[in-house]
This record gives C-alpha cells, sequence and structure tokens, in this order.
C-alpha cells in the first residue's frame, strides 16, 4: 500500500499558524521520503485560527467592518462554502482585537460578533458554524443579540451600557426583534468548553482572570449574569434558565448563552470543524495521522484539536503520532488519548525561548525524525 500522511494539527499559539505547521511538518517529512503523499488538513477546535482552518479546506474567506470588542471598527472574516459559513467569535471580538496591554473585561461587547454573523446570513448561509474561544468579552452574548436585533433597556428605557458590567443596570429584554432568518437555519454552537454561563465553573470565574478580570470584577460580572438571565427568564421563560445551566453557555464570556438563546445547538468544536473540513474521506486514503499543537498537556484532553484528531482516527484503526511545542502530558494519558508517540520541538532544542522563535526549521528536524521512525 502507497503510504500516504494526513497532517492535521492545530496552531502553535504565537509562533505558527496551522497551515504552516502543515507546511514544515511536510518539508520535514519529504526530506526523508521524497515523494511521499501528504494531505495536509489543518484543524481549528472553534477558537481563534478556526476560519484560517475552513479556508485552507477550501472555503472562501468573506471580509467585512465589524464592531471590535471596544467598538472601534476592525476588518473580521468569516468562510464560505456553498451554503455552509464558518463565523469565529474571535475575529470581531477575541483578546487580538484589544490594543496591546489593554484589558476591558466589565466593557469589552460582542456586538461585531452578531454582525458577523448577520453578514454570514446576507451572504446566503443556511448552517452557521459558530466558532467560539479565545474572546475579550464576558458579556453573556448581550453584544451579538443587539447587533441580532433584540434589546436590552435599563429602566428609563434606554440601552444598557456594552460589556457584561453594564448588564447589572438591565430592567427589560426585548426580543423580538431579532433577525427573523435565525428561526429557519441550522445554528451549531461549536466550543472546546462546557462551562455553563455563571457560579464557580461560569464564565467569568473561570476565564475572567484571562481577560483582565480582577476578583471584585469576577463577582461583578457573575451577578450582573445571572441578573441578565433572571430578566430574560422573565421574558421568555423558563427556557432562559435552562439555558444557563446549559453545557457550553459559558463559553467565551457567555457568547454560548446568547447562541443558545436564539436556537444554537451546542457541539464539541473539535468534532464539528472535523465534519466541516472533511476529515473522514481524508481518513480514508491515509496510512499515518500526524496532529498536534503549541502545548500537550491537561487541557488538551478536553476537547482540544489533537484529543479529536486522535480520537476519529484511532476510531478508524489508524496509527496517530503528535508533534507539539511542550509536552505536559504523561505516556498513559497520551496512549488513551490514541496518540501512539509525541515529539515535542524542546526534545530537539532545549531552550524554550529558541524553541518559539525558530519553531518552524525545528519542526522540520522533528518530522524528519516521523519520518525515520515511522515511514522507512
Amino acid at each position: 500500500m502507497t503510504q500516504r500522511v494526513l497532517i492535521a494539527a492545530d496552531k502553535f499559539k504565537g509562533s505558527l499558524t496551522a497551515v504552516e505547521v502543515a507546511e514544515r511538518v511536510t518539508a520535514g517529512l519529504r526530506r526523508v521520503v521524497p515523494g511521499l503523499e501528504v494531505e495536509a488538513l489543518p484543524v481549528a477546535d472553534g477558537g481563534d485560527g478556526t476560519v484560517a482552518a475552513a479556508v485552507a479546506a477550501g472555503f472562501e474567506r468573506h471580509e467585512v467592518r465589524v464592531a471590535g470588542p471596544l467598538g472601534h471598527e476592525v476588518t473580521a472574516a468569516f468562510a464560505l462554502r456553498g451554503d455552509t459559513a464558518v463565523v469565529e467569535m474571535a475575529e470581531a471580538s477575541g483578546l487580538q482585537r484589544l490594543p496591546a496591554g489593554v484589558f476591558a473585561p466589565l466593557a469589552a461587547s460582542t456586538y461585531g460578533s452578531g454582525e458577523l454573523l448577520r453578514a454570514a446570513l446576507d451572504a446566503g448561509a443556511r448552517t452557521l458554524v459558530f466558532g467560539v474561544g479565545g474572546s475579550a468579552t464576558t458579556d453573556g452574548g448581550a453584544g451579538m443579540l443587539s447587533a441580532l436585533g433584540a434589546r436590552f433597556l435599563d429602566a428609563e428605557g434606554e440601552p444598557v451600557a456594552p460589556g457584561g458590567g453594564g448588564l447589572a443596570d438591565l430592567a427589560s429584554a426585548d426580543l423580538s426583534g431579532l433577525d427573523p432568518r435565525l428561526a429557519s437555519v441550522a445554528f451549531v454552537l461549536a466550543s472546546d468548553v462546557d462551562n455553563p454561563l455563571t457560579g464557580p465553573k461560569g464564565a467569568p470565574a473561570v476565564y475572567g482572570p484571562q481577560k483582565g478580570a480582577s476578583p471584585d470584577d469576577v463577582e461583578t460580572l457573575d451577578s450582573a449574569l445571572a441578573h441578565y438571565a433572571e430578566v430574560l427568564e422573565k421574558t421568555i421563560g423558563a427556557k432562559a434558565a435552562e439555558h444557563a445551566a446549559a453545557p457550553g453557555a459559558g463559553a467565551a464570556g457567555g457568547i454560548g448563552y446568547g447562541a443558545l438563546l436564539v436556537g444554537a445547538r451546542f457541539r464539541p468544536g473539535i468534532e464539528v470543524m472535523l465534519d466541516v473540513l472533511g476529515f473522514a474521506a481524508a481518513l480514508e486514503k491515509t496510512t499515518l495521522v500526524i496532529t498536534g499543537e503549541g502545548s500537550l498537556d491537561e487541557q488538551t484532553l478536553h476537547g482540544k484539536a489533537p484529543a479529536g484528531v486522535a480520537a476519529a482516527a484511532r476510531a478508524a484503526g489508524k496509527e496517530v503520532v503528535a508533534v507539539c511545542g511542550r509536552l505536559a502530558l504523561p505516556p498513559e494519558a497520551l496512549g488513551r488519548a490514541g496518540i501512539r508517540r509525541v515529539y515535542p520541538l524542546t526534545d530537539a532544542e532545549p531552550d524554550v525561548a529558541k524553541c518559539i522563535a525558530d519553531a518552524g526549521p525545528i519542526l522540520e528536524r522533528v518530522a524528519e525524525q516521523i519520518a525515520r521512525d515511522f515511514l522507512t
């Protein structure tokens, strides 16, 4: 049987995009096995890099001007193939959209993510794959819903201030103006986290600190989001409370909750993306699968891209190895995840700073070793 390798790796955050990882691994493999058949299928789990993975798989990139997390205009992209759109909330409302060193845990809004969804609907999308992660925001999706036609008002009948902090002043919610197209599309919430909206495992407590929230801010946001869900319960009934407790509601600062309110169905991000990218068909023709991401650690096992790739490949009886910048998992955990062997860059270059700065060339050397171990 002709050897054929499938590279289905995520980005090495801060060093290489998923596309660059695939290019470097391909170059290293072919130095040892010239003419080797390689298929690159860059993957993502719904977080930042999701649109890029879809574009690499043949989707068309569409750019649109939307509001960033602090209201300034940014150019964001979604991906479209046929009537399926892949929309990444981080494109509009991600941490990378904040000025360097600036956090705005109470004021950052998901309004631009709603504008991005609306642009995808305008482009003819009938299936929305909404990848959420890497957000700068903790507003429960209120900004996104506002951009889609909802109104959130204070006691004076004025719109509440943007961001999670403003929801403390919420007196009434009006969802009657929501874009009617939302009722007739397939809306998939793709995320690698299954947290509820509030409480000790909720969006503010678990992810607020990553967005610059102090302990006081976390308390403020948790209370404001709980109040938001209560007001929505008065507006639309018990399902508002059910959605707040549902897995995925707390994803990306609670934007998962906003998506669930308008009919989205929650699925693990990597499963959705493997479906959308055509992973099963690529897997059939493959003898070895190479996956990976910047850090293989405990988080990897909870819905990150390499774990999803390995699970799908193992179910198809394919051998899986992984590349990574750093490895923080014991061999038995990797074995349980379906990964036969891991090749960290730090094995080839112990200096971590060099690994980050020269990740590309080092990854090529690592890929040469994979080729010697598995393909010759």
